[in-house]
């Protein structure tokens, strides 16, 4: 079954309230993701968690969202888009109310995958909203920079918004924070957003599709979370890859087989749609990966306090919608192609200034050149990328496209981290010593050598990528 497309006019006519609710919708998924960062040595002491349990406090999130993307794309196209995106926003408000209350380890964790299955739910919700309510070209491209505006200064400011939570309010509260915002959202969304029409049920739902695919996906981000903290080696490490194979490789033959799939073969052959999956999953396992290894060099090489944590990533969070911004001028004079490897190539410089300025007696100013340059390629790639996954895409794909493009985000942050952090010497909130800034250090070098290595890449290939990318780049 899925649900009919609103008429054509109806759903191009771009409102302003709209948008705004849109944003804030990929503002509590950013927020989510990154709030609870600065809060986990108090959520480690107020709950009795175990130094090694403690990482699924975020893990839980990363885990649920990457394994449920495809699934939530495909919801938001066939069962409605504006219907996922009220039930992505009650699942929030209720799992974070419980979040809140928490009294145990085992509760929180479950409620951050339950946040987690809800943020797959509104992430392709939302991108599909906005790229059918908005005209392809420079009117989705303004939208998609608001969006991305919210969503990647999100990253940055959930550390600033967590630690003054905690410092006033005690944990609970970056959960509180939530349930008023997202039932809001819901209340907002469904008031707002156009009717999804309804139901065409001569078409079903690849049920056994969605299974497979949800169940390999998510032992995927699993293994690439647990493994390097248990060893690749271990029963749980090799049962979690045997069965992560065994369920994809049937999510492919049962795709082959059916009348109606889950993942449209027909996306397969957008070369566009690939590369800027390719291009997603690098910019999580670079740029994502930075607020890590800044809130390791903050609270631990300077020992700054979680308020005072949250206050330098201030900068950061401002530059970042800053470059979101001037990434959607930039496409519209200069094409998405060249204006990703522009912006990959800034944050690249970025991050190496930033590497250097990393010492142990430096000063947060030290830190600013390099902040600003990768924060402005960061929001000016984010913006890019959003709008390479949708063009060219028949509305009706545009919620199984952005689970797809966010699915290789996800997938590429955990595998990113994972290696950033073995390539760093193993480097976590319990090290210390002169071991711990080189090891920061050399994970930001190594980021910014993996963004540059990108750039090279869309810029080699251009003649290549030429075809693909005309229908995006425009004049």
């Amino acid at each position: 079954m899925s649900v009919k497309e609103p008429a054509e006019v109806s759903a191009r006519k771009p409102f302003g309230l709209s948008l705004i609710v849109l944003a804030m919708g990929q503002l509590v998924i950013s927020l989510d993701y990154n709030i609870v960062y600065v809060a986990l040595p108090d959520i480690g002491a107020g709950l009795g968690f175990s130094d090694h349990d403690l990482q699924w406090v975020v893990s839980a999130y990363v885990v649920a969202t990457g394994g449920f993307l495809l699934l939530g794309g495909r919801a938001a196209d066939l069962l409605g888009r504006r219907r996922m995106f009220v039930l992505a926003a009650l699942l929030y408000a209720g799992s974070s109310l419980v979040g809140g209350l928490s009294e145990s380890p085992g509760v929180l964790v479950a409620v951050r995958g339950v946040q987690g299955i809800g943020g797959s739910l509104l992430f392709p919700a939302t991108l599909s909203l906005i790229t059918t309510l908005y005209e392809e070209g420079p009117a989705r491209n303004r939208a998609l920079a608001v969006w991305g505006a919210a969503g990647a200064g999100g990253l940055c400011f959930g550390s600033l918004l967590g630690g003054v939570l905690v410092g006033a309010f005690g944990w609970p509260s970056v959960f509180f924070v939530n349930v008023p915002v997202a039932g809001a959202l819901a209340v907002a969304g469904w008031l707002l957003f156009p009717a999804d029409g309804p139901w065409d049920r001569s078409r079903r739902f690849d049920v056994a599709g969605a299974l497979t695919a949800t169940g390999g996906i998510t032992l995927v981000v699993f293994l690439l979370v647990q493994a390097p903290a248990v060893g690749w080696t271990t029963p749980t490490a090799l049962v979690s890859a045997v069965a992560a194979v065994a369920l994809l490789t049937l999510f492919a033959v049962v795709e082959r087989r059916s009348r109606e799939p889950l993942v449209p073969a027909r996306l397969f052959a957008h070369r566009g749609l690939l590369a800027t999956m390719a291009v997603t999953a690098l910019f999580s396992a670079t740029f994502s990966s930075v607020p890590y290894f800044l809130t390791l060099y903050f609270q631990t090489v300077h020992a700054y306090s979680a308020v005072a944590t949250g206050l330098a990533f201030l900068v950061p969070a401002v530059v970042v919608a800053v470059g979101t911004q001037a990434g959607a001028r930039a496409v519209a004079a200069f094409g998405v192609r060249r204006m990703l490897v522009g912006g990959m190539g800034l944050g690249a410089a970025g991050a190496g200034a930033l590497g250097v300025a990393l010492t142990a007696d430096g000063s947060y100013a030290t830190l600013l050149p390099g902040i600003v340059l990768l924060g402005l390629g960061q929001g000016a790639a984010w913006t890019g990328m959003w709008i390479a996954a949708s063009a060219g895409v028949a509305p009706g794909d545009q919620g199984i496209a952005s689970g797809m493009a966010s699915t290789t985000l996800q997938v590429g942050g955990a595998v990113g981290l994972a290696l950033l952090v073995a390539v760093a010497g193993g480097v976590g909130q319990s090290a210390s010593g002169p071991g711990l800034l080189d090891g920061i250090r050399t994970a930001v070098f190594v980021i910014a050598s993996g963004i540059a290595c990108g750039a090279l890449a869309l810029f080699t290939f251009r003649r290549n990528t030429a075809s693909t990318t005309a229908r995006a780049d425009g004049p």
